[in-house]
């Protein structure tokens, strides 16, 4: 078991034991060692193989005992056994906002709610609202929640279903009847959110190709077996289709379940008007029932008279037009990015060290990076005061003076407070290279509040971007009411840069608007908002959100080198 898994079962353990109504001390045990695991930049693999694991704060003798039978074995007998203890239905009701522990264990020993089902009918009938603690408001949120989840429960995440049809592709690609292979879909077009995976592959035997497919080592289930077409459920509940096609049918089928579905009506009419026909099988001129020959897509595009459109733009949003005029964009590429400013380290709420993160930016290529770590009051993510602050300052500086391969970058991801105040002076604010500033609470305001707030942060000379605009957390939260041109045409005449948050739970800013900001001048910062090294590689989400969003490199504040960069700030 990896750090992260051994972590989340010590969570498990004491939220199970806190619905029990077992001792606090004990719960918190369990949930503190959790977090040291997080935090702790030592690999665990190695205190458990020597026997060091009595180094770190709170980890007494059961807890090395249990650590070390997770870490060697991946299994917990005592764990299985908690999870015996409670319903089924019960750990999942914590997912809901704003039900904890505590909480949940009241409305099981109230009301005897164990499931979904019972808590819905307990918010519906008013019981949930007469108990003490809970109210009217706090039913209505719960039941907006559960309407949420049930709206969400067959769509996915781009960071969740890319890797997915990754795998997937890698297995297919591997098997010699299959001559191409591509993830096609709204996934190929890179949006943020996915009902299902379509692949696409072409063969000239494509009963073998079925045959390699239904059996990949990701497939929990087989829906439907054909010799052309097949359907599954992937391990995660993400259902995926494969279709397979001639290889002379390759560029048309591939253009044409990559989509959108607007796109292909808007090709379509371009080639009845040009005297052409045009299907998923093929491009054909005037009568003839011979295809005209095509290597790709490129080649597809040629032959409408247009210049190659790449599938992020594929959504009917003008692309037909500007590729018909050559005019789209040259689009940002990942190898373009230079660096990236929203990162988090274990001051706040993130996972690794400063000098941790920096290697893993150089590893990846990355010639700066930027901390942002939590302002004070996100006392829930361990916000720094002013002190710890002016302190990880003075370690930037020093880390900085042994010439390391990423050089690093002094913020701070400040809270926006409400009225627009930021979480700490213009004095110390001074004293960095940059500023994120966030909203992290008040999320209920309405929309002239909050876009006021936003505006009179913006308007600080001191704020160099606007961290995750909207808030939003992708098939959990929704966005709080903003009027986002407002924004932009504030962040515009500041020369605030706004974020396109890689993070794939929240993406945000969504890519729909990065069109109007482009043309606004208003600059785009992708950042990871990294809480470890491995969160770093978000920054491919952004890349191809940003894409979506016709974003060229020159739009994007990350394709500066450092000394350019320095002159922005």
């Amino acid at each position: 078991m990896t750090k992260d898994q051994v972590a989340a079962s010590l969570k498990e353990i004491g939220t199970i034991l806190e619905l029990n109504g077992e001792n606090p001390f004990k719960c918190r045990a369990y949930l503190n060692a959790a977090r040291t695991l997080e935090t702790s930049p030592t690999d665990l693999a190695e205190l458990v193989r020597t026997n060091r694991l009595g180094e770190l704060p709170g980890i007494g003798d059961a807890l090395r005992e249990k650590i070390t039978t997770l870490v060697t074995t991946g299994k917990l007998p005592y764990l299985d056994e908690l999870r015996t203890s409670i319903p089924s239905g019960l750990l999942p009701l914590l997912d809901l906002p704003g039900l904890g522990p505590k909480k949940l264990r009241a409305l099981r020993e109230k009301l005897k709610i164990e499931s979904l089902e019972a808590l819905t009918q307990a918010c519906q009938d008013g019981r949930l609202a007469s108990l003490d603690g809970f109210g009217e408001k706090t039913a209505t949120n719960l039941l907006d929640s559960i309407q949420r989840r049930a709206t969400y429960r067959k769509l996915h995440r781009l960071g969740t279903a890319l890797p997915a049809a990754q795998s997937l592709l890698t297995h297919l690609r591997a098997c010699p009847a299959v001559h191409q292979a591509e993830i096609a879909g709204s996934l190929r077009r890179g949006k943020e959110i996915v009902k299902d995976l379509d692949l696409i592959a072409s063969s000239n035997q494509p009963k073998e190709v079925m045959k390699v497919f239904v059996s990949a080592p990701n497939v929990e289930k087989v829906v439907a077996h054909g010799e052309t077409k097949s359907s599954v459920i992937l391990t995660g509940g993400i259902p995926c289709d494969l279709r397979v096609v001639p290889p002379e049918a390759w560029p048309t089928a591939l253009a044409h379940f990559t989509g959108s579905k607007e796109h292909n009506i808007a090709l379509r009419q371009r080639a009845i008007d040009q005297g052409l026909h045009l299907s998923e099988w093929g491009l054909l001129k005037g009568k003839s029932k011979t295809p005209l020959k095509l290597k790709d897509e490129k080649d597809l595009h040629q032959a409408l008279g247009l210049s190659f459109i790449p599938p992020e733009l594929r959504e009917d949003s003008g692309e037909v037009a500007a590729a018909e005029k050559n005019e789209l964009p040259d689009l940002l590429t990942r190898d373009q990015i230079r660096g990236c400013l929203h990162n988090h380290t274990l001051a706040s709420d993130g996972q690794d060290t400063l000098a941790t993160m920096a290697q893993a930016a150089a590893e990846l290529g990355l010639d700066w990076l930027g901390i942002a770590d939590h302002s004070k009051s996100s006392f829930q993510a361990n916000g720094l005061d002013a002190k710890r602050l002016e302190k990880q300052i003075e370690e930037i500086g020093v880390l900085n003076s042994k010439k390391p391969k990423c050089t690093l970058l002094s913020g701070t991801e400040c809270d926006i407070l409400k009225g627009g105040k930021l979480d700490f002076p213009d004095s110390l604010l001074q004293e960095l290279d940059y500023v994120v500033a966030s909203v992290h609470s008040g999320f209920t305001s309405d929309e002239k509040e909050t876009t006021d707030r936003i505006i009179r942060a913006i308007e600080n000379e001191h704020v160099t971007c606007l961290g995750h605009p909207t808030g939003r957390l992708l098939l959990e939260r929704e966005a709080y009411p903003l009027n986002i041109p407002k924004i932009l045409e504030a962040a515009a005449a500041n020369g605030t840069w706004i974020e396109l948050n890689a993070n794939p739970w929240r993406l945000d800013l969504d890519w729909r608007w990065w069109h109007k900001a482009r043309d606004l001048g208003v600059l785009c910062c992708i950042n990871p908002d990294a809480h470890k090294t491995s969160h770093l590689r978000f920054l491919d989400f952004g890349v191809t959100l940003a894409r979506k969003g016709w974003l060229r490199p020159h739009d994007v504040i990350n394709t500066r080198t450092l000394a350019q960069l320095r002159k922005l700030l």
